[in-house]
């Protein structure tokens, strides 16, 4: 279980995370919405470790964040932020095997190859284990980041949770990609992964997430389960737009019509 009590961030001197407090549970597919500027970012960060608290408080399995070291962190939680930027050549099966740097001292196991060989075949970047990273498709290079965190969380603990925080993980992908990288999420969490992620599609959040929680100037607006949370009311205040909700005769949710 992670528990978030009374958080608060800065950033440039003025609050940016207003007294949050909210848990993330096992088994569900939590998904954090906003619009741009409200803080959506700097609370994955923040409660990840990447990010500085100004108050309150972050827990993982009952055991304070601020007790956790580094590496004991990184076994037990993996971070896909936003595209990050490299300006030198890797090859891609490098990068994967970053996710498995917590895990070793020196030189990777056989074991941890094989980890990220059965990550890159997951994610269907297993063809492009020799490829220059630099020379991917921005979809590719996502693919590529989440083989790495799915490589870094591969080894269930042996007490505690596993965490996945993702911050935007499909905003490059096709729709193809999109769907099966959310389902792949999905079936993450059936193992008892904690799995948070970022997203900008409502509709997408809106069938994949088993909880929404609305961001807005830092605040939570509301924050329940799917597909209840989600109204009309509640999108207008959030986003400032109108919208609909309309009845899916095949899927189980329904999808959001704006305007």
């Amino acid at each position: 279980m992670l528990r978030v009590a009374g958080l608060c961030c800065h950033a440039g001197g003025r609050p940016v995370i207003q007294d949050i407090t909210t848990d993330f549970g096992p088994g569900l597919l939590h998904v954090i919405v906003g619009p741009n500027g409200s803080g959506k970012s700097t609370f994955l960060k923040a409660f990840s470790g990447e990010w500085p608290i100004a108050s309150g408080a972050v827990s993982y399995d009952d055991l304070p964040l601020s007790h956790i070291s580094r590496v004991e962190l990184a076994r037990r939680r993996a971070v896909m932020s936003q595209l990050p930027e490299l300006h030198f050549p890797i090859r891609v099966d490098d990068i994967v095997m970053m996710g498995r740097y917590p895990h070793f001292s020196f030189r990777p196991a056989r074991h941890d190859i094989e980890v990220c060989r059965q990550a890159m075949q997951r994610l269907s970047v297993l063809p492009l284990a020799d490829r220059d990273y630099l020379t991917l498709s921005g979809g590719e290079r996502q693919r590529v980041q989440f083989a790495r965190a799915l490589a870094q969380l591969w080894d269930a603990p042996a007490a505690g949770s596993r965490y996945l925080f993702l911050d935007e993980p499909v905003s490059s992908l096709d729709i193809h990609f999109q769907h099966q990288f959310l389902g792949l999420a999905r079936d993450l969490v059936k193992d008892k992964m904690i799995i948070v992620a970022v997203l900008h599609d409502l509709n997408l959040a809106l069938q994949y997430a088993d909880r929404i929680l609305f961001l807005k100037e830092g605040r939570v607006v509301s924050a329940g389960s799917t597909p209840g949370i989600v109204t009309p009311d509640l999108i207008r205040e959030v986003f400032g737009i109108p919208a609909r909700l309309l009845d899916d005769p095949v899927g189980r949710r329904p999808v959001i019509v704006y305007g």
